[in-house]
């Protein structure tokens, strides 16, 4: 199975192609930083990807794409082009969620401790989960405060991941948590979306934006006329 793994939701635009009789490295990957702009981005990066991969589009299985929780305008670009790709390969699509992403290279490799994934949601807010050493949900995925998120964790120790990691430790430790900070990065790693997208059930994981709060933009209703 061959899986072409999008993320345009945090701090990147990013691609690979995974093939499943490898899955150490990925066939071909590109990943650039950026806050803004992944719809311009986004397709150029795809096609230079898929330039790398002998068989193109058509040796593609699955596409997977990250669904959030994430920016509102690059959740609604990845997850708009993993669909057309898919649609027009003949190939379900399936949603891996940033956190899961941002988690999954620690899960059992931080024995007896706890998992936690914090990404920037601004203004003073995280989107936050934690897990178990073996993976199991601790805290359900949720948009929380530094402190609110620190608390989440329980008595800990704890191993942190995400953009956020550095200030949900700094509260952890005011309440004498153990935690540390494995990974700060702004956006997961994309062969873990790949990865993750290769065992997820097209059913139960579809390729639909999960938002935690309303999107920062209103319609503009001043010139509208009413219906008759």
């Amino acid at each position: 199975m061959r899986i072409l793994a999008i993320d345009t939701a945090l701090g990147a635009c990013s691609a690979c192609v995974l093939d499943t009789a490898d899955m150490a490295k990925p066939l071909a990957i590109e990943q650039i930083a950026m806050d803004r702009g992944h719809a311009e981005a986004l397709m150029p990066l795809v096609e230079r990807v898929m330039k790398d991969v002998e068989g193109g589009f058509g040796s593609l299985s699955r596409v997977a794409v990250t669904v959030g929780p994430g920016s509102y305008t690059g959740l609604r670009v990845g997850v708009s082009a993993a669909r057309a790709i898919a649609f027009a390969a003949g190939i379900p699509a399936v949603g891996v969620t940033t956190v899961a992403a941002c988690a999954a290279p620690l899960i059992g490799r931080e024995s007896g401790r706890v998992i936690a994934a914090a990404l920037d949601a601004k203004h003073g807010q995280v989107w936050f989960q934690a897990l178990t050493a073996e993976g199991k949900p601790l805290a359900s995925l949720r948009q929380v405060s530094y402190r609110d998120a620190a608390r989440a964790i329980g008595a800990g120790p704890v191993s942190l991941v995400g953009s956020s990691a550095l200030a949900v430790a700094n509260e952890a430790w005011a309440i004498g948590l153990d935690a540390l900070v494995i990974d700060d990065a702004k956006a997961p790693d994309i062969a873990w979306v790949a990865r993750l997208g290769f065992i997820a059930d097209p059913e139960s994981a579809p390729p639909r934006p999960l938002y935690l709060k309303a999107p920062e933009t209103t319609p503009q209703d001043k010139a509208r006329l009413p219906r008759r």
